[in-house]
C-alpha cells in the first residue's frame, strides 16, 4: 500500500480484520462528483462539469466493483464518452499493474506502469490502498473518484443530456427501496463473498458463509415470485451490483473463496435473470471470465502455487473460457 506516498509494502488482500478476525474493507478516499453544471454532489468538491472526453475511467475487469462501472457506462450510452483503461487481472506485489495480458492496456494517458502511481499524481501524499475503479479528470490531471456505489450514480444522472436518459438506473420512485435491497445484498454477499474468503478465523468464515447463501436464497425467492429485475421490470442499479457478483460466483467464489455449498446454476431463478442480464446490450462485453480466472488465482495468500483451474464449464452462459 501507500504510505505518505511512498510504495511500502506487497501487496496483500486483507485489508483490514475485527476482534472476530473477519475481512474490513477499505474505505474509498476520493468522493467528488461529475454534475451536469459542475456543481458539487452529495460529497466532495464541485468543479467537475459533464463534458464529452473529459474523463476516463481505469478498471480491472477482473474486479466486480469496477465491473458496475463499466456496465453503467455501457447502459447509459457513455462509451464514446468516456475512455477506458483497463490493468491487467494479476495482482503483483506493487498491486494493478498496466500491460500485454489479452484484454488489457498500457497507460497511454499517464503514461503509468502501476495504478498507485494515478494516486500519488492526484495526491502526493496519499495513504491507502490504489484500487479500482479510478474516474479520472483529464482537463485538471485528478482523480474524481474512486467508489464505484458513487460513479455508478454519476454515471447515471451526473452527465444529463449528454447521456441516454430513456433509462434511469435510480429513479426517484424506488430509491428508499434500492437503497433498502442494497444494504441487505452489499454486507451479506456482494462483500459476503470476500468476508468468507479472506476470514482469518474459522468462526468469522462461517458467519460470512451462511450470509451469502441465506442472501441467495431470499434472492432466489424474490425473482421466483417477481422479476425479470429485482423491481419488476424496472431496471436498476441494484442488478447491476448483483450481476457483478453472481457472474463471478462459479468461476472464482465457490471454489477459491470456500462459498461452496452450491453453484449458482443450483438456482433456477438467479441462473435464469443472470442469463436476461447477459442479453442487455454492452452487457457482456464487460466480462472477461479469462481475466476472472487469471485475477482471483493469483491471490498468493488463497492460492500460493497460482494454478488456474480449467474449469467452471461457463458455455451456459455463452463463454468458451
Amino acid at each position: 500500500m501507500l504510505v505518505n506516498g511512498k510504495w511500502t509494502a506487497e501487496w496483500h488482500p486483507v485489508q483490514a480484520t475485527d476482534e472476530q478476525g473477519g475481512f474490513v474493507r477499505q474505505i474509498s478516499s476520493f468522493r467528488h462528483w461529475v454534475t451536469p453544471d459542475g456543481a458539487p454532489g452529495p460529497t466532495g468538491d464541485g468543479g467537475f462539469i459533464a463534458e464529452a472526453d473529459r474523463y476516463h475511467l481505469y478498471v480491472a475487469l477482473i474486479c466486480p466493483w469496477a465491473s458496475r462501472t463499466l456496465i453503467a457506462r455501457k447502459l447509459k450510452g457513455l462509451e464514446q464518452l468516456i475512455s477506458v483503461s483497463v490493468v491487467e487481472p494479476q495482482l503483483t506485489d506493487e498491486g494493478w499493474h498496466f500491460g500485454d495480458f489479452p484484454g488489457a492496456d498500457r497507460d497511454t494517458l499517464n503514461g503509468a506502469e502501476y495504478l498507485h502511481q494515478l494516486y500519488t499524481r492526484a495526491d502526493g501524499g496519499f495513504t491507502g490502498r490504489a484500487t479500482v475503479p479510478v474516474l479520472w479528470d483529464k482537463k485538471t490531471g485528478t482523480i474524481v473518484s474512486n467508489e464505484s456505489a458513487d460513479i455508478v450514480r454519476m454515471l447515471n444522472s451526473g452527465f444529463g443530456t449528454l447521456a441516454d436518459n430513456s433509462l434511469d438506473l435510480y429513479p426517484a420512485a424506488l430509491r428508499g427501496q434500492i437503497d433498502a435491497l442494497n444494504a441487505q445484498v452489499y454486507p451479506r454477499l456482494n462483500n459476503g463473498v470476500y468476508r468468507a474468503g479472506f476470514a482469518t478465523t474459522p468462526e468469522s468464515y462461517r458467519e460470512a458463509y451462511h450470509d451469502v447463501f441465506a442472501m441467495l436464497d431470499e434472492l432466489e425467492t424474490r425473482l421466483t415470485d417477481g422479476g425479470p429485475w429485482l423491481f419488476g421490470n424496472a431496471l436498476t442499479e441494484a442488478d447491476i451490483r448483483l450481476f457483478v457478483t453472481l457472474i463471478r460466483f462459479d468461476a472464482a467464489y465457490h471454489g477459491l473463496f470456500k462459498c461452496n455449498q452450491r453453484q449458482l446454476r443450483d438456482f433456477p431463478a438467479l441462473n435464469g435473470y443472470l442469463l436476461r442480464m447477459l442479453e442487455l446490450p454492452g452487457v457482456r462485453e464487460t466480462v472477461s471470465i479469462a481475466h476472472i480466472k487469471a485475477g482471483y488465482y493469483s491471490i498468493k495468500a488463497l492460492n500460493p502455487n497460482g494454478i488456474v483451474p480449467v474449469g467452471p464449464d461457463m458455455r451456459a452462459y455463452g463463454f468458451q473460457d
